[in-house]
Order: structure tokens, then C-alpha cells, then sequence
């Protein structure tokens, strides 16, 4: 490719915040839960690649297709693929190794591409160095050219806090939070120059058992479960133990039935080695603070606020899912 932008681009990363920034000079925009890709257009090539410059675009032929289609023949987009209105496993189906299922998922679930940023203009040269509001008037301006296209949408903006807020009421139907962007930077690849705000969501969870660290007895992950309507104890997602003296509270309660429902168990995806679950009597309830909840479940870890002493372990039930 002769684009002035490498592929061998970092993209820019966020940090999370608390709260959203105040006063002038922000850019609000959703955040979705999708992958982070950056989609390269150079004439007929076309490259789309991830976060860490792994090739995407055999997953998504669609959206190849429909970059190809464009009327602006040279570019790089910054964006998320998303599948609208299904959850995170759906797009996760999607990265699946054989050509006749990747082109049936590809009709079935068809993926979009939300742009967010402008990193080359249609002559191919470099914005990089350009702050983001004049990169974001040149995204919309390329949007215009663009037209309406079911496939390839360009992000929502605003610069109102109070609006970017009662987006976060979206949260759970693909919006995973807000993106905070400071419109007089320039694009800085692969550092954390952005803000990422997430709604977290709190969940009184019994402590049903435990993940022990290697090697020793210590407590690496607190595994989390709730009741259902048959009084079963089901697993719904783990937190880390950064309280030392987890282990001393749990170990009164080792040899318990732990969860009685669904379980963890499984390898884990980073070692491949089988994780030994620790069982214990259900006894101890947290309340417990999570990003994301999808199919009754944490689909990142979890964090602890604090014990809750004051609640009995049946009252922590499967319903406070369905209330968030």
C-alpha cells in the first residue's frame, strides 16, 4: 500500500475514568462492545486488522465488500466491528477458522463498521498529526460523500455531557460505556490519550468457591454465584482477590458444595491448563461490581466493593440480573 499511514499502526488506546471529564474542548462518543479495527483502503487493496495488526478481514468479507464499494478509493478509518442488536458471542462466532462457515455467519449475523476517526484522507496522506476536531470534520465531511450505508456507519458524536450520559442507558444493548476524546490532540498510536467511561453495574454475589493461586494456597479469583428460582447456586462470573486476607475468611468454609447449578471448571484460555476449583460452603456474600453482564454471566472479571455481612446468601438471586 502507498497510503502514508503504515500498517504497522498502533492504535490509540483509552484509559478508564471514573466519571466524564468536565468543561470544553471533549468529544463524547458511545462505546461499543464490538473489536477495535483499523480498516485500510488503498484503490482495489483492502486490509482491515486489529487492535494488535491481526488480519480481520477473512472474518468479515462483508465489510470488505462494502469498504470496496465506497466512492473514496484511498483511506484509513478508525473504528469497532459490531453486530448490531445481538450480543458479544455473536460477533465472537464469527472469528471462526473454515471459509463455508465464516461466508454463512457473514449472512446470517452480518457485521458493522462504526468509524470513528479519520487517520488518512482520500489522497492517502497522513492526519495523524492533525487534532482530532479538525480529523472528526473530515470524517463527517467523508461520511457526506459517502451516503447511508447499512454496513459502514459513521459514530455518533456530541460535544454535551449531559447527552453522552443518558446514552449510558443503552448499556447492555451493544453500548458498553462512553469514549471521552480531546478535540486539540493529535492522534497518539498506541498510547492511552483517550478516556473510556463504563457504567458499572453492583450485584450482591455468594462467594461459592475459589480459584487457588500456583503453587500455593492462596486465593487468586473469588468465583461468584446466585440462586436461582430452585435454589440452585449458579456461577455467574469471578473476581480477583486483592484482599491478602481472603484466604484466612474462605478457609472455614474449604469443603463445602459449592455451586449446585451451573459451575466453573474448564481450561484456562491463557495457560490451557485445567483450573482446579476450590468448593466452599456458601456462606460469605459480596457485593460484587461488573462492566458488562451478558447471558446471565460477568463477561469481564468483576471487582469487590465489600463484604456484606448484613445478607444472607439465598437472598442473592438470579433476578438482580434481570433488573440491570
Amino acid at each position: 500500500m502507498t497510503l502514508d499511514v503504515p500498517l504497522s499502526l498502533e492504535p490509540m488506546e483509552s484509559k478508564p475514568v471514573d466519571t466524564l471529564p468536565r468543561g470544553q474542548g471533549w468529544q463524547f462518543e458511545p462505546k461499543w462492545d464490538g473489536f477495535r479495527c483499523v480498516a485500510f483502503r488503498d484503490g482495489e487493496a483492502i486490509h482491515l486488522q486489529s487492535r494488535n495488526q491481526k488480519p480481520l478481514g477473512r472474518y468479515f468479507p462483508e465489510l470488505e465488500q462494502a469498504i470496496g464499494a465506497l466512492p473514496v478509493r484511498r483511506c484509513v478509518l478508525d473504528g469497532e466491528i459490531i453486530i448490531c442488536e445481538e450480543t458479544f458471542d455473536i460477533l465472537q462466532l464469527r472469528l471462526h477458522p473454515a471459509a463455508r462457515r465464516v461466508a454463512q455467519l457473514a449472512k446470517e449475523y452480518p457485521a458493522t463498521f462504526v468509524a470513528f476517526d479519520l487517520l488518512a484522507d482520500d489522497r492517502g496522506r497522513s492526519l495523524l498529526m492533525q487534532p482530532f476536531a479538525k480529523r472528526r470534520a473530515a470524517l463527517d465531511a467523508l461520511f457526506k460523500r459517502i451516503g447511508k450505508s447499512r454496513l459502514i456507519v459513521c459514530s455518533r458524536a456530541t460535544h454535551s455531557r449531559v447527552q453522552a450520559l443518558k446514552w449510558c442507558r443503552g448499556v447492555g444493548q451493544g453500548l458498553d460505556g462512553i469514549m471521552a476524546k480531546p478535540l486539540g490532540e493529535p492522534y497518539r498510536p498506541g498510547q492511552r490519550a483517550m478516556q473510556k467511561y463504563k457504567l458499572w453495574k453492583t450485584v450482591d454475589c455468594v462467594v461459592g468457591g475459589y480459584y487457588p493461586r500456583r503453587g500455593g494456597r492462596q486465593v487468586e479469583y473469588l468465583l461468584l454465584g446466585l440462586y436461582d428460582k430452585d435454589g440452585l447456586l449458579n456461577y455467574v462470573g469471578r473476581a480477583r482477590a486483592c484482599d491478602g486476607e481472603i484466604t484466612e475468611l474462605l478457609q472455614p468454609l474449604v469443603g463445602g458444595q459449592g455451586f449446585t447449578g451451573n459451575a466453573p471448571g474448564g481450561k484456562s484460555r491463557w495457560s490451557g491448563r485445567q483450573r482446579k476449583v476450590v468448593p466452599l460452603k456458601p456462606r460469605l456474600v459480596v457485593e460484587a461490581s461488573a462492566d458488562h453482564i451478558e447471558n446471565q454471566r460477568f463477561r469481564h472479571g468483576a471487582r469487590v466493593i465489600r463484604l456484606r455481612q448484613d445478607k444472607r446468601p439465598e437472598a442473592c438471586t438470579m433476578d438482580q440480573l434481570g433488573a440491570l
